[in-house]
Order: C-alpha cells, then sequence, then structure tokens
C-alpha cells in the first residue's frame, strides 16, 4: 500500500462531513448564472441563499430541496422582540456535518462577500470540503446593463468602493484619484457619498449615473453629476422603497462612454422594458409566450382563464385509444397541447407508450402541439405549412384516396367546446371522423384580489388574448381590463369579442401565432417609446399613465 494513500478511516472521515458550494448568483438577472452554477444547484441537499437572490436560484434546484430561512437580524427587529433565524454560518455547518451537500449562495461575487469568506474559514478549520463557483459582480454587471462602460479608449484606471463601509482615509484617496470610481451604497445615502466625494476634491461636474435594482425588469439609472444628483433626485420625487433601503451602484468619472449612456442603454431601451403583461394562459401553455415577452424587457404575469377536466362519459375516449392500439384509424389529429396531453394520459392509465402510434399518420394543428407530440416522443407527419389553425391543416390534409388509404376513418380527439371547422373538412375530403371529446374545458377560478384589483385598476400595461374564450373567461373572472391597458388579440375573431366586451383593441396580430402576437405588442411599444421620446416624455408604461398613478417608484 502506498503509506501516502489515505487510509480507510481516514476515506470514512471525508465521507462523514458533506460539502459545501460557494454560488454566486449575480445581481439579479437570472440569466447571469453559469452553467457550473446551474449544475451545483441540480444537486443540492440544502440551498442556504440570501433573501435577494432565492427567487433566482431556487428555479435551478431539485424538487424537494430544503431551503432553510435565511435572516440578517438588524436592531430594530432585535429591539422589537422578533425571534431572529440562525445565521447562515451555523445552517451551512449544520447541514455539512450530516453529510448533506451545501450550496451557500450570494448576490454577486462570493468571492467580494466578507461573509462568505469567513464561512469558507469555517469549513476550512473543520476539514469541510467545499468549492467556490464565481459569479458576476454586482458592481461589475449593474454598470454594464446600464450602458455605463467602466474603461474607455484610453483605458482609466478603475477603483470600487462600498459607501457603506469606506473610512475618511477611504474618502480622501478617492476623492484625489481622477479615475473612474464604482461605489455601492443605498438609494438614500447616495446623495451624502457623492457631497463626500466633492469633499474630497472631486470636481462637483464630474458625470455620475445611478442605478437601482439593476440588471432586473425594475431596473432605473440617472444620469446626473456629483452636484446635482441630490437635485435631481429631489426633481424626480424619487422615493426611497416602502420596504426599506434599496442597494444602487453609482459610476463616477469622466471617460469616453458617460456622454453616450442613452445610446449604450441596450437593456432599459428594450421595447417593452418594465411593462406588466397579463397572459391569461396556464404557465405551462404561457412558457414559450413568457419567455419570448422577457427577452423584450417585460414581465409576464400568468393567469389561467380555464381549468381542463376530463370528460364527463369517459367510454368514448376509452373505446377510441382501444381503436387506436388495434388500426381503426389512418390518421389521429390533434388540435391542442391538451388534446395530446389528454391521450397520453390515457395511453400511461393502459401502460401504452409512443411505440402505440407506429403505422399510424399523425397531425397538429401548430407548432406548439407538434412540440408536445415530440416531447411525448411522436414526429407528427403534418403540420400546416401556412396558417398555423384547423383551417390551414385542412388546407394541406389530402383527400381520402381508396387506393392509398387501407382505412379511410380519423381519430380526433378535442375539447368539448371545439368548433366544426375541421370534423366538417375532413368529411369533406372523402374522411370518416370519430369527433371524440377528450377533455372538458371549463372556467377557472378567480386570481387571487391583488391580482383582480391590477386588471380594473390598470395595474397591467398590456394584456394578450389568444382566444375569444380567454376575453370572456378573465372579464367573468376577473372583470374588465382598464382602459389605459393595452389590448392586444391573436386575430380578428378574438379583437370581436373583446370589442363587444367594451374593449379597445390596440394591437392585431398579422398572423393568428402567439410568437407574432408578442412581437406584433413590442413593435407597439417600440412606437410608443419613440414618440415620448420625441415628445420629450419620460413616461412609457401605459400603467403609468392611468388617473391617480404616482411617479415611477423604485421598487
Amino acid at each position: 500500500m502506498n503509506p501516502s494513500s489515505p487510509t480507510p478511516s481516514a476515506f470514512a472521515a471525508v465521507a462523514a462531513h458533506g460539502h459545501v458550494t460557494f454560488l454566486g448568483a449575480g445581481p439579479g438577472d437570472p440569466g447571469l448564472l453559469t452553467l457550473r452554477a446551474v449544475e451545483a444547484l441540480a444537486s443540492a441537499d440544502v440551498l442556504i441563499a440570501e433573501p435577494e437572490v432565492l427567487e433566482v436560484v431556487r428555479t435551478h434546484a431539485r424538487a424537494g430541496v430544503d431551503t432553510p430561512q435565511l435572516t440578517v437580524p438588524d436592531e430594530m427587529s432585535a429591539a422589537a422582540g422578533v425571534p431572529v433565524i440562525r445565521d447562515a454560518t451555523n445552517l451551512v455547518m449544520e447541514a455539512a456535518r450530516a453529510g448533506r451537500r451545501v450550496v451557500r449562495a450570494v448576490t454577486g461575487d462570493p468571492g467580494l462577500d466578507g461573509n462568505a469568506a469567513e464561512e469558507m474559514l469555517v469549513c476550512a478549520t473543520e476539514g469541510i470540503p467545499f468549492e467556490v463557483v464565481p459569479g458576476v459582480a454586482t458592481a461589475v454587471g449593474v454598470p454594464a446593463y446600464a450602458g455605463v462602460p467602466l474603461r474607455g479608449q484610453g483605458g482609466a484606471d478603475v477603483r470600487f468602493l462600498d459607501a457603506r463601509t469606506a473610512s475618511a482615509r477611504c474618502w480622501s484617496e478617492v476623492g484625489a484619484s481622477d479615475g473612474v470610481l464604482v461605489v455601492s451604497a443605498t438609494l438614500e445615502t447616495v446623495s451624502a457619498a457623492a457631497a463626500e466625494l466633492v469633499g474630497a476634491g472631486r470636481g462637483p461636474d464630474t458625470p455620475l449615473t445611478v442605478t437601482v435594482a439593476g440588471t432586473t425588469t425594475r431596473q432605473r439609472t440617472w444620469s446626473a453629476t456629483l452636484g446635482s444628483i441630490a437635485q435631481v433626485f429631489k426633481q424626480g420625487k424619487v422615493l426611497p422603497s416602502p420596504e426599506g433601503s434599496r442597494s444602487v451602484i453609482a459610476v463616477v468619472g469622466e471617460h469616453g462612454a458617460t456622454a453616450r449612456r442613452e445610446d449604450l442603454a441596450w437593456f432599459e431601451s428594450k421595447p417593452l422594458f418594465g411593462w406588466r403583461v397579463l397572459v391569461p394562459r396556464t404557465k405551462e401553455q404561457a412558457a414559450s409566450l413568457s419567455d419570448q415577452l422577457r427577452s423584450y424587457g417585460a414581465v409576464p404575469h400568468e393567469v389561467p382563464t380555464i381549468a381542463v377536466e376530463p370528460p364527463r362519459t369517459p367510454q368514448q375516449m376509452e373505446r377510441a385509444v382501444k381503436g387506436l392500439v388495434t388500426g381503426r384509424y389512418e390518421w389521429i389529429a390533434f388540435t391542442s397541447v391538451n388534446a395530446v396531453k389528454a391521450v397520453r394520459e390515457k395511453f400511461e392509465e393502459y401502460g401504452l407508450d409512443a411505440r402505440a402510434f407506429a403505422g399510424i399518420k399523425v397531425a397538429a394543428v401548430g407548432e406548439q402541439t407538434a412540440a408536445a407530440l415530440v416531447e411525448f416522443g411522436v414526429k407528427p407527419d403534418l403540420v400546416p405549412s401556412g396558417e398555423q389553425s384547423a383551417a390551414g391543416l385542412l388546407e394541406d390534409w389530402p383527400p381520402y384516396d381508396p387506393v392509398f388509404d387501407p382505412i379511410d376513418r380519423v381519430f380526433l380527439p378535442r375539447a368539448d367546446i371545439a368548433t366544426e371547422t375541421l370534423v366538417a373538412g375532413l368529411i369533406e375530403l372523402g374522411w370518416e371522423v370519430d369527433d371524440v371529446t377528450a377533455y372538458r374545458t371549463v372556467r377557472a377560478s378567480p386570481p387571487p384580489a391583488d391580482t383582480r384589483e391590477a386588471i380594473k385598476g390598470g395595474g397591467f400595461d398590456a394584456v394578450l388574448f389568444t382566444s375569444s374564450s380567454t376575453v370572456r373567461n378573465l372579464v367573468g373572472i376577473a372583470g374588465k381590463p382598464h382602459n389605459v391597458t393595452v389590448i392586444a388579440c391573436i386575430g380578428p375573431a378574438t379583437a370581436k369579442t373583446a370589442e363587444e366586451h367594451g374593449l379597445r383593441v390596440d394591437v392585431l396580430s398579422p398572423e393568428p401565432s402567439v410568437g407574432k402576437l408578442a412581437e406584433a405588442l413590442a413593435e407597439y411599444g417600440a412606437a410608443r417609446r419613440e414618440a415620448a421620446k420625441e415628445a420629450g416624455e419620460s413616461v412609457y408604461r401605459p400603467s403609468e399613465r392611468r388617473p391617480g398613478a404616482r411617479r415611477r417608484r423604485t421598487t
């Protein structure tokens, strides 16, 4: 045996301890997590995260991961006798000593977090293995999202300062420098920090940008000078966050890109930046649409308007599925993701899988339905080449030919309230159709009270209607959207239903596609932003124009 090799008892000692990953969650945008961070989160037994980043990282953790509450005690809570939750170090060590894999997530980068450094030392002292997964540092990521490059072509010196812990000596040193300075502060203290810099020797006309909620869709940036920032805040009625101090990143200094911030502000200039968009669909149905809206800078809010339930009499569906297996059908046509789900559930009930579709031609009414089939393991034989609808499917559907088609029957699983367009069209093409109710659609329960109030009170900037039923059901369960809310409809029939309910239709999709609908809303938002700029206005969001609406807050 190699004398340098660990003994079995040493292996046991290591195995008895867990493992800790100190993970940087970045400044706020979930898209800034690294691939290594996502891997670490997926294998964690325990997730201990700062409150500011918990939602950012929890999405990537496995189901059932422990997330003990982490609260940073303050003087007010202690004085009020509020129970203080154990600190992060105790939580980390307790889980690691029990042999569990721990992820300790912090804002920004753990290498710039003093508390994380102390926790690493404790792990090292007790022999608990740990690793560090760097994250995008807040002081670097926020200026990038604000359109403020920290270095111009001249390559000026860049320094970083935390105003909350800076000593008088620190202020003197950075005040004497003419390089770019990145200051971490709070909304309440940034004006005082500017005054400190002027007192330490920086000119009051030195350019300054202040960004709050950086890298999130609540981001807001002000451009001023060290001498004018207090007045800018006062004139703009910039109010502190109601839940307490909010961190800001201020960039101080003259360099080539400072004067071009408006041209470089790629994030805040997205066409729907900060818009709260109501999507009357479930999270599962709205996944791709919500992702597209986020790419335009919007904040999607999914509200289901329908609920899907099994048919009242399941025997018809059971007979059809058995017929599918025994060769009764030449085709099966899926007109919705819910139809795919209903058939898939029935297959699982009978112990079947995608192999049961062997020898049967499969049609899907559109791209989303086709994607649901592919996920099930079935590649559709027919998807509309043009309009993604029943009419588009009929245009490409072949007529029945007794020479080439041994069977003349089509299985059509669908909703109880579906239109007869597809059935009539298939019959006209010579096919026999088993029109089977695979599921029922019923009106969903009303959304929470705050969502209903936002809908009726103008708290949403836009609402996307993807069908006439979403119009009727949303109005039925939550009330009519406020007249400042932009109404976007997927097609003429949906727009007609919206107008019948007293809604003004602002955006009409050029094609009956949810992707094109979101694109049309983005074009509308971009045109509205451009018109506001030309008019010298700084308010772009429709919800900020409703009667009684306050000026933009920093939350």
